[in-house]
């Protein structure tokens, strides 16, 4: 990582409020150059906290951005941070529309020229489409980072249909915990206290929204972009990283969106912006490359970022099995269309009798964290004991094989119950048996014909269930095996269905793994330059724990048959910044399952946040608890939120819900 001191530009930051038209203030930070010329803006916009949260990421970008030229502008959507208004649900009508009210101030101010970009990673990124599909005038160009252009099935809620036990429970908990936080005095001064205790009596569990709506129904579609790609005007840049569960978004918007106006690019990181260095790399200069797209988008500037492939991919080598990889072999390519000319489908029948899948509840605990962040423990291990719970159908390599896009499977498959799951799993296996998970899919049996319904199965029916795999870059070595592994539990991803245990018979006759097989290429002339960023802010990170937990850990009851997962997500320990804050975060999550009953899976979420600033007597203090259970006809959700200033309880609620099982 090169450090960047001097720049083309010298800069300057302010925070300021920006008006919206029913009055309410959000909260801004404008790193702008020293110039007498109106520039260009660039606009973060999200709810995770400019002064606290997201500071030293985004002092590691927005300074470099103004060294080049650019107002470089961060944003806490309402109700966060030091913003006025009180949170409301993910990508909210209001959200947008104060996005677009944030776009038009920009282009106005005297030191921009009236052109704007956005940018942003996860959340950032979503909303950036999602405003670029409103259409702003002086929005011109985005780059979109780990985003989704479908929030139903391409989000952390729903897989193929099916509920996401692991991350519609983690980011609703997180998501509890966060949006609980309070403004901080030394930005908002004596208004803090008023303004926290009006945001706490509006805060609602998100879950219960996001389990309210089981198929992907209007309250999906609203902030899908892929309703509609054609209301994209702006130039748009997406990006993912193949460790990422929003890649795919990548190749539709390379897919669906004009070639004039869009590129992408896939490497094989995890859920982080690619200049970061956090495994797995190789990383790149991603502050650069995405200068030329401003350059070329917002300046009028050639840069030859229109001239590059419409797609650029890392294609993986072969590598064993491990949670963390600080780099994986492997070579950039360069697609001219999406489908690619160079990609052909080649169809692999599977072979063998008729077979019983009927996986043990706790399949899938070896499926690694659904959010990889570039931690330890956060990618899968060894899958020999997950195939060991599959059906496994193995294919010999004879000449390395590239694989790049999204698998596909089409499966005969008889159920004697009406509900249930197919998981599978691509597995490059070594001679030494050792299995690397690849890729893999998910299908909801009620979602087989559509995700915007839930028709049971006919028990004892046998129809051909078809569905995609998640997107990979993979070169299979001669003399390695293609395993197709299939099951019928993805426990923590997957919540089980009731009945689910009974599994479903798969016939092997009339069922193939259609791979999309590239083109292998001897050499490319695609290259980044070295990772660079700003100066970074100075954040100091004292020990949080005598011992450190273990990142996930899988304790199994013998006797009872009970199997617990318990996961640190390792979000950020204590952190001390230059401006006096400590601010420290502890969370921990537990999923819970019998190996024989699909209904005994709980989901248990506990947080807790201390923000203090010495100079001030200020202590505060945010704790939650959140859990789900089941029963054959209901989700039940169980959540509390407990705040404390200086000691004493300001806040507590909870909050009790059954929500009938419709579909998940």
């Amino acid at each position: 990582m090169h450090i960047r001191t001097s720049f083309p530009y010298e800069t300057t930051h302010d925070d300021v409020r920006i008006p919206l038209p029913d009055g309410t203030l959000l909260y801004a930070r404008v790193w702008r150059p020293l110039t007498p010329e109106p520039v260009p803006a660039i606009l973060e916009y999200l709810p995770h906290r400019l002064t606290d949260w997201t500071a030293p990421r985004d002092w590691q970008r927005h300074p470099w951005y103004a060294g080049h030229g650019y107002a470089s502008v961060r944003v806490d959507v309402r109700g966060h941070g030091n913003s006025e208004g009180v949170p409301g649900d993910e990508y909210s009508a209001t959200e947008l529309a104060d996005g677009v009210e944030v776009v038009n101030w920009l282009a106005a101010q005297p030191w921009c020229d009236g052109r704007v970009g956005m940018f942003g990673i996860s959340w950032g990124g979503f909303n950036s489409l999602q405003i670029a599909a409103l259409a702003p005038e002086p929005l011109k160009a985005v780059v979109t980072v780990c985003s989704t252009d479908d929030r139903y099935d391409n989000d952390v809620h729903y897989m193929g249909g099916s509920v996401l036990a692991v991350d519609m429970h983690a980011w609703a908990a997180t998501m509890l915990a966060f949006v609980s936080r309070p403004p901080d005095p030394l930005h908002v001064g004596d208004a803090w206290r008023d303004m926290w205790l009006g945001r706490l009596e509006q805060v609602d569990p998100f879950i219960h929204t996001w389990l309210d709506h089981q198929t992907r129904d209007a309250y999906w579609r609203h902030g899908s972009v892929s309703e509609d790609y054609g209301a994209i005007d702006a130039a748009v840049l997406a990006v993912g990283g193949w460790h990422d569960p929003y890649r795919d978004t990548v190749l539709r918007l390379v897919e669906h969106l004009p070639a004039e106006r869009v590129r992408g690019l896939i490497g094989p990181w995890s859920h982080q912006y690619p200049d970061r260095g956090l495994p797995p790399g190789p990383a790149i200069g991603f502050l650069q490359e995405t200068l030329r797209w401003w350059d070329q988008h917002l300046k009028g500037v050639d840069t030859g970022v229109m001239r590059e492939p419409l797609l650029r991919a890392y294609v993986s080598d072969s590598h064993p099995p491990a949670t963390v990889y600080d780099t994986l072999p492997g070579r950039w390519v360069g697609e001219p269309a999406w489908p690619s000319p160079n990609v052909t489908t080649v169809s692999y029948g599977l072979q063998g009798p008729a077979v019983l899948v009927r996986s043990p509840q706790q399949t899938g605990v070896d499926a690694g964290r659904f959010f990889p962040f570039g931690n330890d423990a956060d990618l899968p291990p060894d899958q020999r004991e997950e195939d060991a719970r599959s059906a496994c159908f193995e294919f010999a390599v004879g000449e390395e094989t590239w694989v790049l896009g999204r698998p596909r499977v089409r499966l005969r498959v008889t159920s004697e119950v009406s509900r249930g799951q197919v998981v599978a799993r691509l597995c490059d296996v070594a001679p030494d048996g050792s299995s690397t998970l690849v890729t893999r899919g998910v299908l909801n049996l009620s979602a087989r014909h559509g995700r915007d319904r839930a028709v049971p199965w006919e028990p004892g029916a046998t129809q051909e269930v078809s569905f995609e795999l998640n997107g990979i870059g993979h070169a299979f070595p001669s003399g390695h095996r293609i395993r197709l592994a299939v099951s019928s539990a993805y426990w923590p991803w997957i919540w089980p269905q009731p009945g689910s245990q009974a599994g479903f018979t798969l016939e092997p006759a009339g069922s193939f793994l259609d791979l999309p097989v590239r083109a292998r290429e001897a050499s490319s002339d695609i290259a980044f330059e070295e990772p660079e960023q700003a100066e970074p802010l100075g954040v100091s990170h004292p020990a949080t724990f005598d011992e450190p937990r273990p990142e996930r850990l899988v304790v199994r009851d013998v006797a009872k048959g009970e199997w617990r997962l318990e996961v640190d997500p390792r979000y950020g320990g204590t952190r001390v910044y230059p401006d006096g804050l400590e601010f420290t975060e502890d969370a921990r999550e537990t999923y819970t399952i019998d190996e024989h009953d699909p209904l005994s899976a709980r989901t248990r979420s506990d947080w807790s946040i201390r923000l203090h600033r010495p100079e001030l007597a200020w202590d505060v203090t945010v704790r939650t608890r959140s859990e789900i259970t089941c029963d054959g006809t209901d989700f039940h959700t169980s959540n509390e939120v407990v705040c404390t200033d200086g000691g004493e309880v300001v806040f507590h609620r909870t909050w009790e819900k059954r929500i009938p099982r419709t579909a998940g």
